[in-house]
C-alpha cells in the first residue's frame, strides 16, 4: 500500500477514534453540574484519562514489538465503544466518571502509538519523519473535531448524545481498519517483561532526551486542551455557569484545530533548520504566549480569539519533532518500547497539568482573572523545562540532531 494512502487511513481513523476526546472539555460546565464536581474534581476525571494512559502504555506499545499492532489497535478500539457508552448512561459521580474516562485512556493507549506503530513497520526512509508528522496531526484533527461536534450535539441534544457520537466515531474507525489495513506476521522471538524492554529503551540518552521534553510539551498541551473552553466561557461571561450557547466550543475547536497544520509545518521547519532547534525555539515561544494568553481575559473577545489562536498553534508545532527526534533516536528492536517509554512520560505529565489547573482555580477562584493567569503561568513553567532538558540530555548530539530532522 503507498504510504500516503496508509497514512490517509490512518489518521482518519485515530480522528474518529477520538470523537469522544473532547467532550469533557467542551461540556465542561454541563458535566460539572451533571457529575456535581468542583473544578479539581473535573481536574481528576480529566486527569484519570491521561492515568489510564500511562498504565496501560508501556504494555500496549511495547507489545507491538512482539505483536501485530493492528490486532492491539482493534482491541483497544473496541474498548473505546465500552467507555463512551459508560460515560454515556454510567457515570453520575467523580468515581464513575473518572472510571469510565480512565477506561477511555487506556483505549487512546491502544490506538494512538500502536498506530503509529503500524506506519512506521511499513514507511521507512528520510521520509518517514514527515508521513509521521501528518499522522501525530491526526491527533490535533481529531481533539479538534471532537470539542467541536460533542459540544455541538451536547448543548442542541443532551450530554449523552455527545457520548453516543463517540460510539459511532470508534465503530467506523474499527471497520475502516478491520477492511483497509492488512495483518502482519512477526516472526517469533524471546522476548522479557514490558518493564525490561522500558528500561532498556531508557538508557538510550538522546531518545530519552526527547522523550522528556515531551512531557514538559504535554503538561502545557493537555491543560490548555483541558481549560481552554472553560476559559473562553469565562473572558466572555465572567462565570463558569452553563449558558446552552455552543460557540464557545466552536471557537475552543477552531483554535485546537490549528495545531494540526502547526505540527506539520513545524516538521517541516525542524529538516531546514535542525530538529532541537525548532523544539527549543517554539517551547520557549509557546511559554511566552501562555502568559499572554493567560493575561488576556479582559481584553475583547475577538482579541482573545487571536492571542489564542497564535498560542494555539505554538503548543502544537514541536509535537510531531518530538516524536519524530525519539522514534529516530530508537536503537533496532525497540522501536515499540521507546515509543511506549515516550507516551508514558508524556502522558504522565498531560494527567497532573489539569489538575494542577484546576487546583489553581479552586485555591483563587474561577470568577477570578488572578486564578485563570495562575492556570497559564503553570502551563508555561511546565513547557520552559524542555529546552533546558533538551539542553542537558543532548548536548552532544546536535550534529547528528541535525542530520537526523
Amino acid at each position: 500500500m503507498p504510504a500516503w494512502r496508509l497514512t490517509s487511513i490512518l489518521c482518519l481513523a485515530e480522528a474518529l477514534n477520538m470523537a469522544g476526546y473532547s467532550a469533557v472539555a467542551a461540556l465542561l460546565p454541563e458535566l460539572r453540574l451533571a457529575w456535581s464536581l468542583g473544578n479539581a474534581e473535573i481536574g481528576i476525571v480529566e486527569g484519570a484519562f491521561n492515568v489510564g494512559y500511562v498504565v496501560a502504555v508501556p504494555f500496549l506499545v511495547t507489545w507491538t514489538d512482539r505483536r501485530d499492532p493492528r490486532t492491539i489497535y482493534l482491541a483497544a478500539t473496541a474498548l473505546g465503544i465500552v467507555a463512551a457508552l459508560g460515560l454515556a448512561f454510567l457515570a453520575h459521580d467523580l468515581w464513575s466518571a473518572a472510571l469510565f474516562r480512565c477506561l477511555a485512556g487506556i483505549a487512546l493507549a491502544g490506538t494512538f502509538m500502536p498506530g503509529l506503530k503500524i506506519l512506521t513497520d511499513v514507511v521507512t526512509g528520510p521520509k518517514q519523519s514527515r508521513w509521521l508528522a501528518f499522522y501525530t496531526a491526526s491527533f490535533s484533527l481529531g481533539a479538534g473535531a471532537s470539542t467541536a461536534a460533542t459540544g455541538a450535539i451536547g448543548h442542541a441534544m443532551d450530554t449523552t448524545a455527545a457520548f453516543i457520537f463517540a460510539v459511532i466515531g470508534s465503530l467506523i474507525a474499527l471497520l475502516l481498519v478491520v477492511f483497509a489495513v492488512r495483518p502482519r506476521q512477526l516472526a517469533p522471538e524471546k522476548h522479557g517483561p514490558p518493564w525490561g524492554a522500558l528500561w532498556q529503551a531508557a538508557r538510550n540518552r538522546q531518545a530519552l532526551g526527547y522523550s522528556l521534553a515531551y512531557a514538559a510539551h504535554m503538561w502545557e498541551l493537555y491543560g490548555f486542551r483541558a481549560w481552554l473552553v472553560a476559559y473562553l466561557l469565562f473572558a466572555a461571561t465572567g462565570s463558569l455557569a452553563p449558558t446552552g450557547d455552543t460557540s464557545y466550543a466552536l471557537w475552543g475547536a477552531v483554535l485546537l484545530l490549528l495545531g494540526m497544520p502547526s505540527s506539520i509545518i513545524g516538521n517541516e521547519l525542524a529538516l531546514k533548520i535542525g530538529r532541537r532547534r525548532l523544539i527549543v525555539l517554539v517551547m520557549c515561544a509557546s511559554a511566552a504566549l501562555a502568559l499572554v494568553f493567560g493575561a488576556g481575559s479582559s481584553l475583547p473577545f475577538p482579541i482573545l480569539l487571536i492571542l489564542g489562536a497564535v498560542y494555539s498553534m505554538f503548543v502544537t508545532a514541536d509535537s510531531a519533532s518530538l516524536t519524530a527526534g525519539a522514534v529516530a533516536a530508537a536503537r533496532p528492536g525497540q522501536t515499540g518500547a521507546t515509543m511506549a517509554l515516550h507516551s508514558l512520560l508524556g502522558f504522565a505529565a498531560a494527567s497532573l497539568g489539569p489538575l494542577a489547573f484546576g487546583l489553581a482555580l479552586d485555591i483563587g477562584g474561577d470568577h477570578a482573572d488572578g486564578s485563570w493567569f495562575a492556570g497559564f503561568a503553570i502551563l508555561a513553567a511546565g513547557v520552559s523545562c524542555g529546552p533546558l532538558i533538551l539542553k542537558g540530555m543532548l548536548r552532544h548530539d546536535s550534529k547528528s540532531d541535525h542530520r537526523q530532522a
